[in-house]
């Protein structure tokens, strides 16, 4: 698992590169760091090369939305294959994101 953080067009982007399982989590949560203190700009997070997310990375994801809420901002989601929309949809994680 691979993940990038960079500041675009006023939002932060953070692009996810592989497999978000649980022996990923750990890591992947140090590399997803700088958007839980984000103050003030919405997070964007490209799931364009994510290949499968776990029950750890949607908590992970859980982590980030709850962070950026606190601080005003929105998470934004981008790029999901159909097997992670899936995945979305049957945890009932679609209401809760915003997805571009």
């Amino acid at each position: 698992m691979n993940t990038t953080i960079k500041e675009m067009n006023g939002e932060l982007v953070a692009h996810m590169e592989g497999r978000l399982d649980t022996a990923a989590a750990a890591q992947t949560e140090k590399d997803l760091q700088p958007l839980n203190d984000c103050e003030g700009k919405n997070i964007v997070l490209d799931c364009n090369a994510l290949e499968y997310i776990s029950s750890s990375g949607l908590r992970l994801f859980l982590g980030v939305l709850k962070a950026a809420k606190a601080k005003g901002s929105r998470v934004f989601i981008t790029g999901m294959n159909n097997d992670i929309r899936n995945v979305f949809a049957m945890t009932g994680f679609t209401n809760l994101f915003e997805f571009r």
